[in-house]
Formats: structure tokens, sequence, C-alpha cells
């Protein structure tokens, strides 16, 4: 199973940086400078509700195929309704991983995204909750 560290998410912070509105060719180089007056702030395009927004660093490779790698920076946002297809953070049988949630039939299940690990299905015998859904993911690369 995944594990996740959790972490608050701290927007009492404004920083407003230099953004590239034009888009960035992974080409030929474009003239950027033009457009550097624009800025963006991270904390108003990652967190639309600050109160019920955390973060968590994903430990594990089950979500590799859905670009989730160990390591990596999720954005939880525990103020929105689950619906199939979306990718969760769980609470299962006293610990944390994030999936894809699969309802079907009236059942749930939650699905890698790596052919390495097994979906899970859960059943009343398992203590389960869907915790948040992620948002974003933050890469290092």
């Amino acid at each position: 199973m995944q594990s996740i560290d959790f972490y608050i998410a701290d927007n009492s912070t404004r920083l407003s940086l230099p953004f590239v509105d034009e888009g960035i060719a992974a080409g030929f180089p474009s003239p950027a400078q033009d457009y550097m007056e624009l800025s963006l702030d991270l904390n108003k395009e990652l967190i639309k509700h600050p109160s019920a927004t955390f973060y968590g660093r994903v430990k594990g490779t089950s979500m590799k195929d859905a670009g989730i790698d160990d390591g990596d920076i999720l954005v939880i946002d525990r103020s929105l309704e689950y619906r199939d297809g979306m990718t969760a953070v769980c609470f299962i049988d006293g610990e944390f991983t994030v999936k894809k949630l699969q309802l079907k039939n009236r059942k749930v299940f939650l699905i890698p995204a790596n052919n390495e690990f097994k979906p899970i299905e859960i059943t009343e015998d398992n203590e389960f909750i869907v915790w948040g859904i992620v948002t974003f993911v933050i890469k290092k690369l």
C-alpha cells in the first residue's frame, strides 16, 4: 500500500512570480521577455478551498502510470465530492493511499495505475473513507 506524508496548505503568504501567458515553446525559442509583466500566485492557482486543502508527499509507485511518482506532492481538497474516475486519497484499514476511484454496481474499487498492483475492492469489512480529492500533482524534475 502506498503511504502519504501530509502537510497543511499555508496560503497566508503571497508570492507573485513572473508568468509567461503565451506559452513556452518546446521547439524554437520565443521572445518570452515581452510577456514578463504578468504575474502568477501559486496559492491562488492551486488552492480553491484554503481551510480544506492539504499537501501530501507520495511514497510508492502504485500510481506511476498516471504520472504520480514517488516523492511527488499532491494538492488534496477535502471539500470536493468524489465521483467515478477521480483520483483520491483514501483511508483504508488504518493506512492512507492514493488511487483512482471506480464505482461499479454499487461497489467501490481503488484502482492503481501500475500493473504490479491489484485493484482493491472495498467491502463492509474495511474501515474506509475518501479523505480528499487530488486536484494537482507537483513534480520535481
